[in-house]
């Protein structure tokens, strides 16, 4: 028995969550299906989906082999589109992780005309802050904002992304505008918890905010309470509202970048090149988000 096609089915069981609707993706009858992922649990002699009346839930060691088996299927994938001339019929689903607050202010339009220009492909936007791990996790693509570290990773910057010091009109009226980073110690910062960027000396900063979530910080920073540092994408509409004031320009922190990072591999999946291709032509430089900013 084929081992790609039991590979294809368990990973398809897996997306529709029932061996009726995996079928019915595949063309066949759910009782083949059911044959199918039976054999490949047979070959590997483990148990790889726990059935249930209702519904079928990954094993722990289904969890293992889900990433892997999409591995290999996407990268089968990308040879027989290299090898059929396929590359400009992108088509399948796209997994795609991205930053929070980035893809809440971002990449709706992003990915309504990216879906436009490509729609046989299918989205699955899964938003986290946390570096995934592309490959044991089955992302495709992962989108970051910062500074690269050394990776096995392919890395394409897409845009640059200035960091802006801003407090809002009220804050800087009643407590004044500092103009160094050793003033900035005297005054309440609202910091990012896993910030590179700031001076160490804002450590003990006065009656500081610290918090993950750069949205929530942004948000503190316009009802006066303090002074936030944050990527220009989340404090351009409070800037443009006039809501926040850009300030210390002349010692802002180094520029960071938004990165499409993905898996080295010698040939890329149709729907992935298409993908790069598109956003990397997208935002532009500057993005348009720092367009018509002070800071």
């Amino acid at each position: 028995m084929d081992k790609l096609t039991q590979m294809r089915t368990f990973v398809s069981v897996v997306q529709t969550g029932s061996f009726t609707q995996a079928a019915s993706e595949l063309a066949i009858s759910a009782q083949l299906a059911s044959k199918y992922v039976s054999a490949l649990e047979s070959a590997l002699g483990v148990r790889l989906l726990a059935r249930t009346t209702r519904r079928v839930h990954l094993t722990e060691a289904g969890e293992r082999y889900l990433p892997k088996a999409r591995h290999i299927l996407d990268e089968l994938t990308g040879l027989e589109d290299e090898l059929s001339g396929l590359q400009t019929h992108a088509r399948g689903t796209l997994r795609i992780s991205a930053p929070v607050s980035f893809a809440a202010s971002q990449m709706g339009h992003l990915i309504a005309d990216f879906q436009q220009q490509h729609p046989a492909i299918s989205v699955d936007l899964q938003l986290n802050d946390r570096k995934v791990n592309i490959i044991e996790e089955g992302f495709d693509v992962a989108l970051r904002v910062g500074t690269l570290e050394d990776s096995s990773l392919i890395a394409r910057k897409i845009a640059p992304v200035k960091m802006l010091i801003c407090a809002s009109p009220e804050y800087l009226d009643k407590h004044g505008e500092p103009q160094s980073w050793e003033e900035l110690k005297h005054h309440r910062v609202l910091r990012y918890s896993y910030t590179t960027t700031e001076p160490k000396l804002l450590a003990d900063s006065n009656g500081a905010l610290i918090c993950n979530n750069g949205d929530f910080l942004t948000r503190c920073a316009t009802a006066g309470a303090g002074i936030v540092i944050q990527p220009s994408f989340i404090v351009e509409e409070a800037i443009k509202s006039k809501a926040l004031t850009p300030i210390l320009a002349h010692c802002s922190p180094p520029a960071l970048g938004l990165y499409a990072l993905y898996a080295h591999r010698t040939l890329m999946t149709s729907k992935l090149r298409a993908f790069i291709d598109f956003i990397s032509a997208y935002y532009g430089e500057p993005p348009h988000w720092e367009q018509g900013l002070d800071g």
